[in-house]
């Protein structure tokens, strides 16, 4: 993989790689922007590898680097936290409006334009509770992502603020093709779409991105591919981002021994994660379907929350042991984004992969206790014994 390179090289590579990986747009005064000194300095080879392994484009210069990667297409199982869809609206025309307001705006002319772009949309702007809070949740992101700066004051469509806009960052952003898209849809699809290698780079992004990647779940030409070549393929992610991966008769999966590139870990400490890690075994008593998942009834998985609620009733949040059935779609959500299970036109399924982290009891307690001898009885000896005989 990295020939050319020395040993202490190699691995600086793969240490850039997997931080690029988790933070596509890296900045000196943003998270981990202390290794950007060490990206700039091997660009070449980052450059080379992300293009050849995921066909995915770097952009790396003094104040930042870019990785160009893949949208994620339909999965909405990521995202910003706290980030409503009306927020994320903002975020796009706050975007098309900083293109051309210069490098300086006051916040109340920000916010004027913004929402006059949002009208000329067809979106119906309402200066109440939900909008403001959107609309400052779009704007705090993008401060949170060094696009603007809060020079005098702070980000409050409420308050007047002096804002300076990176315009070279700016210009980074974004990376989906916006001039060749004629809607939304077709801009979601054109920036999902596979690099130049086609089948090879489609199928090794979702082995990056997603820690489950099951073979009912990929286009037939990608899922053969993959059966092929999943042996060097896990050799290839190890050696370029440090991954391991597993593969099992349904699918592979990926994960990463240093939890740095995990974003959302299971099993959890919450009160959703417990109570869901608890009820899969109860979720995969059904036989499995011929493509390994297992049907699940909405019902039973709620009289389980509900037996482990009333069975340890001081285990748990109260914020959701008070209303089972937030906590069921709570359950059901937490395993459709770690990938163990989906919402299909049958109802929901759970994955097979879900095997993996089935618990497992110590044992029983009585009977592994180690039945208690009697300390044997040492003799005592001196060198006196004779004399004294």
């Amino acid at each position: 993989m990295f020939d050319d390179l020395s040993e202490i090289d190699a691995a600086a590579v793969v240490r850039c790689a997997r931080t690029l990986l988790r933070r596509p747009l890296l900045r000196a005064d943003g998270p981990d922007g202390e290794l950007l000194t060490l990206v700039y300095r091997h660009r070449a080879p980052l450059q080379d590898l992300f293009a050849r392994v995921l066909g995915y484009r770097l952009v790396v210069e003094r104040r930042f680097a870019r990785l160009h990667k893949t949208g994620p297409g339909p999965d909405d199982s990521r995202g910003v936290p706290g980030m409503s869809p009306r927020g994320y609206a903002y975020v796009a025309l706050t975007l098309a409006v900083l293109t051309g307001i210069g490098r300086q705006a006051l916040l109340s002319r920000l916010v004027s334009d913004i929402r006059a772009a949002a009208v000329e949309a067809g979106m119906e702007v309402v200066d109440d509770v939900v909008d403001r809070r959107a609309l400052t949740a779009a704007l705090r992101h993008l401060v949170s992502l060094g696009v603007l700066h809060e020079t005098e004051g702070t980000v409050d469509v409420q308050a007047e603020a002096l804002i300076t806009v990176d315009t070279d960052l700016l210009g980074r952003l974004l990376t989906g093709p916006v001039a060749e898209a004629t809607s939304p849809e077709q801009l979601v699809a054109l920036a999902a779409r596979p690099g130049p290698r086609g089948v090879e780079h489609a199928v090794r992004r979702r082995l990056v991105e997603d820690p489950v990647v099951l073979y009912a779940d990929l286009p037939p030409e990608q899922a053969d591919w993959l059966r092929r070549n999943q042996r060097k393929e896990g050799a290839l992610l190890e050696a370029s981002f440090g991954l391991r991966t597993e593969c099992r008769a349904e699918g592979v999966l990926v994960a990463d021994p240093e939890d740095y590139l995990t974003d959302l870990y299971f099993p959890g400490t919450s009160t959703v994660a417990r109570i869901a890690l608890l009820a899969l075994p109860e979720l995969l008593e059904s036989g499995p379907r011929p493509d390994g998942r297992h049907a699940v009834d909405v019902r039973e998985l709620r009289e389980v929350c509900g037996r482990l609620v009333e069975d340890y009733p001081a285990a748990w949040s109260k914020q959701f042991t008070d209303d089972l059935d937030r906590l069921v779609e709570e359950v059901l959500e937490l395993l459709r984004r770690t990938g163990l299970a989906v919402l299909s036109d049958d109802g929901w399924l759970v994955n097979a992969a879900a095997h993996r982290w089935v618990p497992v009891p110590d044992g029983d307690p009585e009977r592994d206790r180690e039945t208690e001898r009697p300390a044997p009885v040492v003799e005592s000896w001196s060198l006196f014994d004779e004399e004294s005989a």
